[in-house]
Parts: structure tokens; C-alpha cells; sequence
């Protein structure tokens, strides 16, 4: 595969990460996201807890964004990805894998091996 062709396929990889923690990053503009995610209602005092939870999903968005475009920041992103989604999975699986939050473990889950790709071209490529 030529270099255009690599390049192309890390961009794709950052920008599939970037589009998992899209729909989470949304909750902090679209509150109702958080009840069908998650399964809290507004009166729940974890909901402010949740919504502050989606900031910082924006925040790994923007950073999955970033790095697709600048090489000189992907092991940064790949650090802070991989510590949101790895822990995710752990904390998930210590949990007795609870159902309600089955699809987020899933979607981790399917980007863990684009996370590896990405991780490895940013430190060993």
C-alpha cells in the first residue's frame, strides 16, 4: 500500500473513533440522549454527573478529530482514548457486565482494534 493509501486509512480510523463518541458527546447539547443511553431520568441527581460525563466525550471527540489531521498529536489521542475506552471496558466487566449499558460496552468494544491500529502507527509507525 503507497503512503496517500496509509495516510487515508489512519484519517478513517481516527474519524471512526471520532464517530463512536459522537453520540455521547451529544447528550451535552441534547440532554434527552442521556436518558436513552444511559437510562437516568432528569430528577436523577447522577444526571448533571452524566451530562458533565458528555463534556468530556466532546472533548475526546474533538481529540479523535484532531489527530485524524495532525500527526503530531496522536499519541496524546491514542493515550486519551484508549484510558476512556479501556477503562470503560473494565469497569464494565468488574460490574457483572450490566445490561443497560450492553450498547456502549459494544461499540468500545468494536473500536478497540481501530484504537490498536491508530495507537501502534502513533508510536511505532
Amino acid at each position: 500500500m503507497g503512503l496517500a493509501a496509509d495516510n487515508m486509512m489512519l484519517k478513517m480510523a481516527w474519524l471512526f473513533l471520532a464517530a463512536i463518541h459522537a453520540l455521547p458527546a451529544l447528550a451535552l447539547f441534547r440532554p434527552a440522549i442521556i436518558g436513552r443511553l444511559y437510562q437516568i431520568s432528569k430528577d436523577n441527581p447522577l444526571f448533571l454527573l452524566v451530562q458533565h460525563r458528555a463534556a468530556l466525550f466532546l472533548v475526546v471527540f474533538l481529540m479523535c478529530v484532531w489527530a485524524a489531521f495532525d500527526p503530531g498529536s496522536q499519541r496524546v489521542a491514542s493515550a486519551s482514548v484508549g484510558i476512556s475506552m479501556l477503562s470503560f471496558l473494565l469497569l464494565y466487566w468488574k460490574a457483572g457486565f450490566p445490561p443497560a449499558l450492553k450498547t456502549i460496552a459494544v461499540a468500545d468494544l468494536f473500536g478497540t482494534p481501530v484504537l490498536a491500529f491508530v495507537a501502534w502507527q502513533a508510536f511505532l509507525g
